[in-house]
């Protein structure tokens, strides 16, 4: 019997900032279920709300952000990139391999000069 050696990966998903909380929420949960269905177990994940993007992407100035920590085959990773990019709703995604799991994330205030 062959065990498969599962991963800790971080995933920033940017979400577009036109859907209301329901379509958010399904969009959300459709990226959920693409890491559970295929093994994976949810370690911790942040909602950062909807924030300004440095740059306008597909026409999106704005989008809800998240960060998601999780561990899932390396090989189910593949499939999900797969799956992101025919989420219409879905603006960017980023996933890569942390060190450890976050449990609190903070960004520094820009100071005025």
């Amino acid at each position: 019997m062959s065990q498969t050696k599962t991963n800790l990966y971080e995933g920033m998903y940017i979400i577009s900032s036109t859907l209301n909380d329901d379509a958010r929420n399904k969009a959300m949960d459709k990226i959920l279920e693409g890491i559970t269905s295929r093994g994976g177990e949810i370690m911790k994940n942040h909602d950062f709300g909807r924030r300004r993007l440095a740059y306008e992407i597909c026409g999106h100035r704005e989008g809800h952000y998240y960060v998601i920590y999780f561990n899932v085959d390396s090989q189910a990773i593949k499939e999900m990139k797969l799956e992101y990019r025919l989420m219409e709703d879905l603006v960017r995604h980023m996933v890569t391999t942390p060190q450890s799991v976050m449990e609190k994330i903070e960004f520094k205030t820009l100071e005025s000069e």
